[in-house]
């Protein structure tokens, strides 16, 4: 096969199913190396369309060669998430990341309080980001100045949530499936709903199961990409 021929090189997408704990970004390096080594490339290009933090796991669209060009495309797609979010506790980060900072009694929350919190969501919402992001300002990572113990005043931004539906309560569990725009963080909606319920909230797990049409049953895990290749 002639470099000319290569299909990873003229243009793939590639449907990975992102493990916990590792970042997107090493995920398209795993890959990336896995394809040179296979094809004896000394460079692709290899990109992904869309971030996943390191605490959640599900779909990562991969697009490699000359199909980069076409990421925005698929960044642009509506995103659908499952996940729990537990009650009565909230972290720095909204999430699992950091320690828990604050308690609050969850004792008196009923269903409808929560579903009501939750349905109220739903539509085009302003959703301020958290300081724990790979969002920039004044050329400084969010998380870089959150780690290094410094406030800044961060912007809330319009996202739309299509759903936002409870799939079980058990408190202070909470397990839900939301389908929302390119640009909503998970976590703030996590937090936002303890803001909502007057008590606190944070995002302790989260799976991304779809992106646009394309479904994380119809992912590979990295080892069957390998194994794909080879």
């Amino acid at each position: 096969m002639t470099q000319a021929d290569n299909p990873f090189l003229q243009g793939k997408v590639i449907l990975i199913d992102k493990p916990l704990e590792w970042t997107s970004f090493q995920v398209v390096n795993k890959v990336r190396w896995l394809i040179k080594r296979k094809f004896k490339l000394k460079k692709i290009k290899v990109g992904h369309a869309g971030t996943l933090d390191p605490l959640a796991s599900g779909l990562l669209i991969l697009c490699t060669g000359k199909e980069t060009k076409n990421i925005t495309t698929y960044q642009a797609q509506r995103k659908e998430y499952t996940g729990t979010i537990t009650l009565g506790a909230t972290t720095p980060s909204y999430d699992l990341e950091t320690e828990i900072d604050k308690r609050f009694d969850y004792d008196h929350l009923t269903e409808d309080d929560i579903r009501k919190a939750a349905n109220s969501f739903v539509g085009t919402i302003a959703q301020k980001p958290p300081i724990f992001s790979a969002i920039k300002k004044d050329g400084k990572r969010l998380y870089e100045l959150a780690r290094a113990g410094e406030t800044t005043e961060i912007k809330s931004r319009e996202v739309t949530i299509h759903d936002f539906a409870i799939t079980r309560i058990d408190l202070p569990e909470v397990d839900f499936k939301v389908s929302c725009s390119k640009g909503t963080y998970i976590r703030s909606l996590a937090n936002d709903l303890g803001v909502a319920l007057n008590n606190g909230a944070h995002l302790s797990a989260l799976r991304r199961t779809a992106i646009g049409d394309y479904r994380v049953e119809n992912a590979m895990t990295i080892k069957e990409f390998e194994e794909q290749l080879d």
